[in-house]
């Protein structure tokens, strides 16, 4: 049973380091967000391909507070897809509309492409605790997702990758497998060596296919390296949303004071104010005092 199996990343190195690789299985990560955000199946598959994306980008970060955030932004009627990861194996994701009309099922395959869309645009940010993050934003290509990932890594960041992203989902909706793999060429790599790299990538099954027969996320990468690679990490996965009260409180003290006033007036009946994580689903419960106290800071501070 692959959700029962454990979900995590490894990072490689191989051909002296001139090829770096990452394989990753996620099957219980992208369960979870599939059961905190109620999505059909075809948004399933688009939020969960974007979420292992997010943990395989995540997988480059030097430091473990260290993210990066990837956003698509298309054309198809789920809208907004956000997943992010930090350096140590936790993501997060969201999609605007988790169910719509579009037909689940085209080709034989998951819609992905019909319910993200072909055009929009896809916007990575890395926030590694400077001044300020790196932002990359290329066009969609495919609104498949990996596809539209490897796509960025060549042409924003000039680093020629092959991304294979995958999640299947089970006729009741629930998620039997979802990981991927991506393997990345520096500068100085012979080209015969990415000629045969780029050989046996094209040869591999898809990614949910080797999940389901086994395969580990080592197993992926001897697939591809048959001279061998050197193990570099192997990091757990697991979703994590770092919300709180305190963090709610912050955001709620930037509104201002007039804007917690009429948050006020709105729920004096009840008595509470409740606000929802949209990553999480977390409920937090204000007490009408408590937004009071906020008002006041908010004006002190004005």
């Amino acid at each position: 049973m692959l959700n029962g199996s454990p979900n995590y990343l490894v990072r490689a190195a191989a051909h002296g380091g001139l090829v770096r690789a990452f394989a990753v299985n996620a099957t219980a990560v992208v369960a979870e967000i599939r059961n905190r955000h109620n999505t059909e199946p075809a948004v399933t598959a688009a939020l969960g391909r974007l979420a292992t994306g997010a943990l395989l980008f995540g997988a480059m970060l030097k430091e473990p507070g260290h993210l990066v955030t990837i956003r698509i932004a298309g054309n198809g009627p789920a809208g907004v897809l956000l997943a992010s990861a930090n350096g140590a194996g936790e993501v997060r994701g969201l999609v605007a509309h988790p169910r719509t009309e579009v037909d689940q099922v085209r080709n034989g395959k998951l819609n992905v492409s019909g319910v993200v869309g072909t055009q929009g645009r896809l916007t990575v940010t890395r926030d590694l605790g400077m001044r300020s993050p790196y932002v990359g934003v290329v066009e969609l290509v495919s609104g498949e997702v990996g596809e539209d990932l490897a796509h960025y890594l060549a042409s924003s960041e000039q680093t020629p990758s092959a991304v294979g992203i995958g999640v299947f989902v089970r006729a009741t909706g629930d998620v039997e497998a979802a990981g991927g793999y991506m393997i990345q060429l520096m500068p100085g790599v012979a080209d015969s060596v990415a000629a045969g790299i780029e050989a046996r990538v094209r040869e591999l099954p898809h990614p949910t296919t080797m999940l389901r027969q086994g395969d580990a996320p080592e197993d992926v990468l001897a697939r591809v390296f048959h001279d061998g690679f050197e193990l570099l990490a192997r990091t757990p996965v697991r979703f994590h949303c770092p919300c709180s009260r305190e963090r709610v409180d912050r955001a709620l003290l930037l509104l201002g004071e007039t804007a917690l006033l009429e948050i006020l007036e709105q729920d004096a009946p009840r008595g509470v104010t409740e606000v929802t994580c949209e990553f999480c689903g977390e409920q937090y419960v204000i007490p009408s005092g408590e937004i009071q106290r906020l008002a006041a800071a908010a004006a002190e501070r004005a």
